[in-house]
């Protein structure tokens, strides 16, 4: 777990560990909000970046009928 500081104008560095893992670019936007006592930020991604990341996945579970 990364340590940072808080600079007098509210801002910090995400570290570059993490910004490698996370594939982070300068001007990116991220989400920022408060979740349970904890400061939460989330990269906001084209939804197309998504596209084949479920690939492989078994399909193969056994659904609930329609409850209508």
């Amino acid at each position: 777990m990364e340590t940072v500081t808080i600079s007098p104008k509210f801002q910090f560095v995400i570290p570059q560990k993490v910004r490698e893992e996370m594939g982070l670019r300068a001007g990116e936007e991220m989400k920022v909000f408060s979740f349970r006592n904890r400061i939460e930020i989330v990269p906001v991604r084209d939804i197309r970046t998504l596209r084949s990341s479920l690939k492989g996945i078994d399909t193969s579970s056994v659904r609930e009928g329609d409850r209508l």
